[in-house]
């Protein structure tokens, strides 16, 4: 008898090479075939067929749309696992997850924060930061875990200082943040991790009523103290900054000096280049990596259509930027390694009114650590081969659970 094979793919595909998106992506984003352009369903984890949208300029325009809801509560949701879809639904939640005026509201509360010019203040704190971090790493041992010893606490201590949050706290939050982003997470392990994440925050917030600070969860209690969010509100949005302001930068650090590590013509730029060179090379690895890998979800409110195919109000759409960052269309040979590249305008950190509102912070991170290390370790290099690295497929954002390297 012969087995039936579903013709829907499932979503998040396997990776072929580490390095790449799933070859399947590729396949739907450049298939040529009028009824689909670029645009196809998915299976997803409880059996539903959400669209994914794979080209750069639908995924673009897919992100600017209002029709487009992240609002994780209504029908059709394409929640990217079991537990995500229980943590969020009737729970305390974020701003990236309302729409229109309310999470407008709320954004406008924090942007202030993270603008470009406030986080260049924060460039000496960064820079001394790396430097007391790699001399430890120097007088420690070798070989050591790279992901131990500077690629996650350094995102995690400039992440605690501009909150307000003890690093001495930084186990605990690591801990919880690991489990909310680990896909493979039972669904009440999950919440109970964000209930103990929220939990604490909102303890922090309530100690700021008490005791006003100068840090980012200060100005949230100010707002609570003067009825523009509840201690709630506050907590869910400091959840947000805090497990986002230290899992993609820590894994962008550790996956980036990979890639690198692979290319050591494009390397030794990053080393040797000037502050613009090594911006232009964070913004290609960037768009190379992708490491939120599992596709900005949304379902739609009415019908629209994206690359000549019908949505309709209710249907779950998977916007995949990992897809759209290596669309030929946008840039010539996407699937190269180019430190050199110009206008690189990929969606790495989203678009639109949600895209992330921290990607400042993560940019002046990443343009200081990348050349601090390769500078003062020159012999770097990983110590086992690509196939005995642990990398995180099981986890909402890609990268390496340790990267064992010598110096």
């Amino acid at each position: 008898m012969t087995a039936v094979t579903d013709p829907v793919p499932t979503y998040p595909m396997t990776r072929g090479c580490p390095f790449d998106p799933p070859a399947e992506l590729a396949r739907i984003r450049d298939d040529e075939c009028p009824a689909e352009p670029g645009v196809a369903r998915v299976r997803i984890w409880d059996g539903s067929t959400p669209w994914l949208v794979t080209r750069y300029d639908d995924v673009r325009a897919a992100l600017a749309d209002e029709r487009l809801s992240a609002d994780a509560d209504r029908d059709g949701y394409p929640a990217a696992s079991r537990s995500r879809r229980v943590r969020s639904r009737g729970r305390r939640r974020s701003f990236i997850m309302m729409d229109g005026p309310e999470h407008a509201r709320h954004r406008r509360m924090l942007i202030g924060e993270f603008t470009v010019r406030r986080i260049e203040r924060l460039r000496p704190l960064v820079e001394q930061t790396v430097t007391a971090l790699l001399d430890a790493m120097e007088a420690g041992e070798n070989p050591t875990d790279l992901v131990q010893a500077f690629a996650l606490p350094l995102p995690s201590l400039v992440i605690c200082h501009l909150l307000g949050v003890p690093y001495a706290d930084h186990a605990f939050f690591e801990a919880q943040s690991r489990i909310m982003v680990d896909l493979t997470s039972g669904a009440e392990a999950s919440a109970a991790a964000s209930d103990a994440l929220q939990d604490y925050l909102a303890g922090l917030v309530r100690e700021r009523l008490d005791e006003p600070r100068d840090d980012v969860l200060g100005g949230m209690a100010a707002r609570v103290a003067a009825g523009d969010l509840t201690v709630d509100e506050a907590s869910a949005s400091a959840l947000l900054l805090l497990v986002a302001g230290h899992e993609t930068t820590a894994n962008m650090i550790a996956l980036g000096t990979l890639t690198l590590l692979h290319h050591p013509d494009q390397l030794a730029v990053v080393r040797d280049g000037d502050a613009a060179q090594v911006r232009a090379a964070v913004e290609e690895l960037l768009r190379v990596l992708t490491v939120t890998h599992v596709g900005r979800r949304r379902v739609a409110t009415e019908g629209l259509e994206i690359g000549e195919v019908t949505i309709r109000a209710g249907e779950g759409v998977v916007l995949a930027a990992e897809a759209a960052n290596r669309d030929p269309r946008q840039w010539p040979h996407p699937d190269e390694v180019d430190v050199t590249r110009g206008t690189n305008r990929h969606v790495a950190f989203g678009f639109g009114v949600h895209q992330c509102l921290g990607q400042p912070l993560a940019r002046l991170e990443l343009q200081i650590a990348y050349p601090a290390l390769l500078r003062r370790f020159p012999g770097l290099r990983v110590t086992v081969p690509d196939s005995e690295i642990p990398f995180r497929d099981d986890m909402a954002v890609y990268g390496v659970h340790a990267l064992p390297v010598a110096f």
